[in-house]
């Protein structure tokens, strides 16, 4: 699924369309330049320009439980988000798995105010709190329980995640989703394609030197390679 970083609906839309056209499996949008408060409208007119894609979001930096209240807002408004990615899910893979007040926290918020989305939830991700690669099966292990889709990332934007860490979180996760979200280009992702079941993806499909547009040609070829190789 593309990872799209919004300026305004144009370029969003366009970027969109061109998912759409190389059949991504969806998209995430993400306010990289700005507050949610301006995104929230971009959200509606590329829900109303696009009724029927798979649709994500992330508000940059901000947890399940500030952000799944507005995204039933927008729900209740006729704006259906398809899923929501956090950095963060608030796991600790220092305590057991039924401690985890935080990620408790986050996952009644959701229950409580009603959105139906998919919870993409972040552990031992990119820019978060380093977690040491002994503990990757246990992070897994635990976020498991408390978010619809596992996400982990590498230690950057752009970077792999490494084979190890992909196959530690899969015997984590066991029969439970999981995605990563950073450094799939189309020359690794057949040594991780076996391992995920979502792959959320910028860097590797993007214009080069370009943040907010895909080259139609990279996406195209990067899904031909995962499907060739699941």
């Amino acid at each position: 699924m593309p990872v799209i970083h919004v300026l305004d609906h144009e370029q969003t839309s366009r970027n969109v369309g061109i998912a759409i056209d190389q059949r991504a499996a969806g998209v995430f949008l993400i306010n990289h330049d700005f507050e949610v408060d301006r995104f929230l409208p971009i959200i509606h007119s590329i829900r109303s320009a696009y009724p029927l894609v798979w649709l994500g979001v992330n508000f940059l930096a901000v947890t399940g439980n500030k952000a799944f209240p507005i995204l039933a807002d927008l729900q209740k408004e006729g704006c259906v988000v398809d899923g929501y990615w956090a950095d963060d899910a608030r796991v600790d893979e220092q305590s057991s798995a039924d401690n985890q007040p935080e990620a408790a926290e986050i996952l009644a918020i959701k229950k409580e105010c009603g959105w139906s989305g998919l919870y993409f939830g972040g552990a031992a991700f990119k820019k978060q709190r380093i977690v040491d690669q002994q503990y990757f099966q246990t992070a897994a292990a635990i976020a498991a329980g408390w978010m619809d889709v596992v996400t982990t990332s590498g230690v950057a934007t752009g970077q792999e995640a490494g084979i190890e860490k992909a196959r530690a979180f899969r015997e984590g996760v066991g029969e439970s989703a999981l995605a990563l979200a950073s450094g799939i280009t189309v020359e690794n992702v057949g040594r991780y394609v076996n391992y995920l079941d979502a792959i959320l993806v910028a860097t590797g499909i993007n214009v080069a030197g370009d943040f907010y547009n895909i080259n139609r040609s990279r996406l195209r070829r990067l899904i031909e390679k995962a499907d060739s190789e699941n």
